[in-house]
């Protein structure tokens, strides 16, 4: 279900381990269980096939972005399973193009397409009992966002209190390169689809409900994904 109540800076990340440090700071890994060209049409160039894409193109496809404004590096394509490759796929709905559908069960997020089809990409969701479905559409847009821990983390877990001013945005940042934050009726859900650094997670269910993509994902997503856009999340 959706959360009342809005944090502009706020993911829906209230069970972060803070164990983890990477040059002095929090490590990306371990805020998953609280918080390239555009190719989305690469299954009707021919690059895909019914197994998925080869190894070759997934690294084209997921290679470094030096020209962000904290340069993405190249994902560990061979860390996330096949099936999780973005690609066109056909995907039968009544929904308008643009549409964005999460699917938690099979971790898949859908951008409806015309004709029938969609671009789906691999997506890790929220684990066993931070699941929710209903309807939402996205509210705001933010890149390289700050992120401010919620009170209630920070009184379970102390050291998250130096960032209770915002942690800038960057590579350690939760909420990575960029993030659609999700509303309901004029409020901030808390929840948001999110960029994540973390081939390792895709496929698997780590946060308190927030949907993580690739960066290179999340970038190809969010490039085409303008306010107002509805957003369904099914049930598990």
């Amino acid at each position: 279900m959706f959360m009342d109540g809005a944090d502009a800076d706020a993911a829906r990340v209230n069970d972060i381990a803070l164990s983890g440090r990477r040059t002095g700071l929090l490590n990306r890994r371990s805020f998953l269980v609280g918080s390239a060209v555009g190719l989305g049409a690469l299954g009707l160039t021919g690059c895909a096939t019914l197994d998925g894409m080869s190894l070759a193109d997934a690294k084209k496809l997921y290679g470094p972005m030096p020209d962000e404004k904290f340069p993405i590096p190249a994902v560990d394509v061979a860390k996330v399973d096949r099936k999780y490759y973005r690609r066109t796929v056909r995907y039968d709905t009544t929904e308008e193009p643009g549409t964005i559908i999460v699917d938690p069960s099979n971790y898949y997020v859908y951008r409806v397409e015309d004709d029938g089809a969609a671009t789906r990409y691999g997506a890790n969701v929220g684990r066993e009992g931070f699941l929710w479905s209903g309807d939402a559409y996205v509210g705001r847009k933010s890149e390289w966002a700050t992120w401010t821990p919620p009170k209630e983390m920070i009184k379970r877990q102390p050291e998250a209190a130096q960032y209770a001013g915002g942690m800038p945005g960057g590579l350690d940042n939760p909420l990575g390169a960029r993030t659609l934050h999700l509303y309901q009726n004029g409020v901030y859900t808390l929840y948001t689809i999110y960029a994540t650094s973390d081939p390792e997670s895709i496929g698997s269910g780590v946060t308190s409900g927030c949907v993580g993509l690739l960066s290179q994902d999340m970038i190809d997503l969010y490039d085409r994904t303008p306010v107002k856009t509805k957003v369904i999340v099914l049930p598990a």
